[in-house]
């Protein structure tokens, strides 16, 4: 049975994030970047603490965040989970300066819109986007990832 807001026919919406995350890590290890799960890094804007992102790596200083959120079935941004990747800008905005920050995206396409949702992001909130952030989607039929922004 689906529960509202979880994705049709997903165990559940963590499991979805879990295979996403996966995906991710196979997309940057064709790119000769190997990264790490549950990535612990200090960061803060007056003072530190430890945040754990999806994935890094601490000798190539790469942090990333994988969010595998789609349109709703209305054809409607998701503005709870926007609200998820505008926590990640301030997690980004907050972690090292030397760290190449990367919000690794599910590519998912609006007829209606004609945009994927990482275009309606960047479109409507570019004043939440650090300029150093790169935002990557994953079209997971073709494995294909690029960077949008």
């Amino acid at each position: 049975m689906d529960r509202p807001f979880q994705r049709k026919g997903a165990i559940s919406n963590t499991h979805v994030g879990r295979e996403f995350e996966i995906k991710a890590r196979e997309f940057f290890a064709r790119q000769g970047i190997i990264l790490s799960p549950g990535f612990v890094l200090a960061i803060g804007t007056n003072g530190k603490r430890q945040h754990k992102f999806d994935l890094g790596d601490q000798k190539k200083k790469v942090i990333v965040e994988c969010k595998s959120h789609k349109w709703t079935e209305g054809g409607n941004a998701p503005s709870s989970k926007i609200r998820a990747w505008n926590e990640a800008m301030y997690l980004f905005y907050a972690a090292p300066s030397n760290y190449r920050k990367i919000l690794f995206v599910l590519r998912d396409y609006s007829e209606d819109k004609m945009e994927t949702l990482a275009e309606y992001y960047i479109r409507t909130s570019p004043h939440l986007i650090p300029a150093e952030v790169e935002i990557w989607e994953y079209d997971e039929a073709t494995r294909i990832g690029e960077r949008v922004n």
